[in-house]
């Protein structure tokens, strides 16, 4: 993998699967507490690597005019697996195709059809493909939830660290989300440094504003809702969120 997962990244993906039809870039960014603009430029960045590769309907296909789902649980050699697959999602009816990392029952594919008919001429075109269904059954429901992992944790710090990445020796490099009542906001670097709000052992080396990755120098302001990297040589990541983050929130 050339992308890394943080905590906004996971939130976004959580909020996605819960609900992708009404939640919004603005919804999310009230609930992770940075800008509408970083919540699409990552919203973006996740579609151009291919974590989220589409967005789908659930369909309860027995109220759409009294349709049947069915699963097949199927069989196919390893070596042809893949090409079996997508020749499979190819048949009309198949909705869904599912490959499985094991010798047998390695192709579970879903089909919808009008009615017993139109599945049994879905089940002889599987079989003309090679595929030998083991098993079928009709699907009575389904029921889809979000990943909780990636869901908001109750029992989390209230710190806005949304990465930490350990380095060689005690360096380590943090992502943190800027407070609007942090000490650093609206000071550049090099105010921040000369005022020892910021640990000269501390470098900034990215900044992520709304929709742009910003190169920091000196001259650079530090707003609300940054989202900043941090690398810091001692790896005093608390010494670092005095800079960034509100008095009472450091506190805690």
């Amino acid at each position: 993998m050339d992308y890394r997962l943080d905590e906004i990244d996971r939130r976004i993906i959580y909020e996605l699967m819960n609900d992708a039809r009404n939640t919004s870039a603005p919804t999310i960014a009230a609930e992770v507490n940075v800008s509408a603009g970083t919540i699409r430029n990552r919203i973006a960045q996740l579609e151009a690597h291919s974590i989220i590769s589409t967005y789908t309907a659930e369909i309860d296909f027995e109220q759409a005019d009294g349709h049947l789902t069915n699963l097949y649980i199927c069989n196919a050699p390893v070596s042809e697996r893949n090409a079996l697959a997508q020749e499979a999602s190819g048949i009309p009816g198949v909705i869904n195709v599912r490959q499985l990392m094991t010798g047998r029952r390695n192709l579970h594919i879903m089909a919808v059809g009008e009615d017993t008919a139109q599945l049994r001429r879905i089940t002889r075109a599987l079989s003309r493909l090679g595929i030998e269904i083991e098993d079928e059954t009709l699907v009575e429901s389904e029921t889809h939830s979000p990943y909780s992992a990636f869901g908001p944790d109750e029992e989390a710090s209230l710190s806005k660290v949304t990465d930490i990445i350990s380095l060689a020796g005690e360096a380590n490099v943090v992502d943190i989300t800027v407070e609007t009542e942090a000490p650093i906001v609206d000071h550049t670097l090099e105010e921040a440094v000369e005022n020892a709000v910021l640990d000269a052992d501390s470098l900034v080396i990215a900044i992520e504003r709304d929709n742009r990755v910003l190169t920091p120098h000196g001259t650079t302001v530090i707003e609300p809702d940054d989202i900043v990297t941090v690398l810091s040589q001692r790896g005093d990541t608390d010494t670092v969120l005095d800079a960034f983050t509100a008095e009472e929130t450091a506190q805690r």
